[in-house]
């Protein structure tokens, strides 16, 4: 009998981390060629495997079987080296939604939501996890205009992040 139970509070904690919060939605009319490439984190909510990071980057590329393969990567101040880890991430929903589940740990999956895109130009983006703890702000170069910033920021903010806690990778202008 517990075995069963068990299996079940597992399948559950597992579709969950792959989830949309409650109220979002994701981009519809998702072009995945052009969003492959480098993205640079513009803002965050504060999480323990990027903190102390710096000049945190994203790249993905296609995966021979179909995915995204996904590197993180970021400058550690007390190394002075660059840290990294390399994932894969796939659709869930079709790849004309920005719905996919992302890994870097075997079988367990993230949610990767993303919520606001700049479908003329593919340069920022806003992506949210399986809650409201997680959110990024992405930008195609370091730094993002700040009227786009503070559109995504107010944006965030009335779907219900806590946009006050989001720590900025660039000084704001």
């Amino acid at each position: 009998m517990r075995l069963p139970a068990i299996l079940i509070f597992t399948l559950l904690l597992l579709t969950g981390c792959t989830g949309i919060p409650e109220g979002l939605t994701v981009v519809d009319g998702f072009e995945l060629p052009r969003y492959l490439g480098t993205w640079h984190e513009i803002a965050r909510l504060d999480h323990s495997f990027e903190r102390g990071l710096s000049d945190i980057r994203a790249e993905y590329s296609l995966r021979e079987d179909g995915g995204v393969k996904v590197l993180n990567s970021g400058f550690d101040a007390e190394t002075q080296q660059r840290r990294s880890a390399e994932g894969k991430a796939y659709f869930i929903d079709g790849p004309e939604r920005g719905r996919l589940k992302v890994s870097f740990f075997g079988p367990f999956y993230g949610a990767y939501n993303i919520i606001a895109l700049d479908k003329a130009n593919y340069q920022y983006a806003m992506v949210a996890g399986p809650d409201r703890d997680y959110l990024w702000i992405l930008a195609r170069t370091p730094d993002l205009a700040q009227p786009t910033l503070d559109s995504l920021v107010d944006q965030a903010r009335n779907l219900g992040f806590a946009t006050d806690q989001l720590i900025f990778a660039a000084p704001r202008h």
